[in-house]
C-alpha cells in the first residue's frame, strides 16, 4: 500500500524499500528508516520489536510509519537541517576566535541540534502518512497505535527526539476518524 501513496505522491522511486530484521542478541526493542551500505533506502526491525508486537495491526502501523519517513524525505531533511546546524555554530566559534579543536567541537555540537531541531515535527508526519497507509492496506492504525503505550514515553524534552506517546495516538485517532468520515 505504501507504493500507492507513493504514486498519488508522484514519488514511486523512494517506495523502494528493503526491509531487513537485526536478530543480534541484546537489542532493544526498535524500527527505524536508513539507508543501505549502498544508500538504498531500507527500513530495519529489531527482533525484540517483533516479538514484542501483539498483532498485525501494531506491525502494520510501525511499518507504515518508517515507510512515510522514506515518502517524505526525511533522512535528507535531517541530514540537510545537521549541515546548517553546523555550519552556523562552527562559524559562531570561528568568529569568537576559537582553536580549530573548539570549531570542530561546535560543529559536531551544531550538527546534533540541527539534526533534532525538527525531529518531532518529522515523527508526526510520519504517524500522519503512517496512519493513511496503515488504513488503505486494510489495518486498524489505532489498534496500531497502542504499541505507543508500551514503550517509554519520551515525554516533551527540548531536542527530543519523539513527541509524547499521547500525542502521537491522538494524532492517529484523529487522522482515522478522518479516514472514516471519507467515502
Amino acid at each position: 500500500m505504501a507504493e500507492a501513496e507513493c504514486k498519488k505522491l508522484g514519488i514511486v522511486s523512494s517506495c523502494d524499500l528493503q526491509i531487513f530484521v537485526d536478530d543480534r542478541p541484546g537489542l532493544d526493542g526498535n524500527a527505524f528508516q536508513t539507508r543501505d551500505r549502498f544508500g538504498r533506502p531500507a527500513i530495519l526491525f529489531t527482533l525484540p520489536l517483533l516479538v514484542d508486537a501483539r498483532n498485525e495491526d501494531e506491525l502494520a502501523f510501525i511499518l507504515a510509519h518508517e515507510a512515510a519517513h522514506q515518502i517524505e524525505g526525511h533522512i535528507g531533511a535531517t541530514e540537510r537541517s545537521a549541515e546548517q546546524g553546523a555550519m552556523i555554530f562552527g562559524s559562531l566559534a570561528q568568529a569568537q576566535g576559537q582553536s580549530r579543536a573548539d570549531i570542530a567541537a561546535a560543529a559536531a555540537l551544531g550538527a546534533q541540534v540541527g539534526a533534532r531541531r525538527f525531529s518531532k515535527v518529522l515523527e508526526l508526519r510520519a504517524d500522519r502518512l503512517g496512519t493513511v497507509i496503515a488504513a488503505r492496506a486494510g489495518y486498524d492504525p489505532v489498534l496500531g497505535s497502542a504499541y505507543f503505550a508500551r514503550i517509554p514515553d519520551p515525554g516533551d524534552e527540548f531536542l527530543g527526539t519523539h513527541p509524547p506517546n499521547a500525542e502521537r495516538k491522538a494524532l492517529v485517532r484523529e487522522v482515522s476518524a478522518t479516514l472514516a468520515r471519507q467515502p
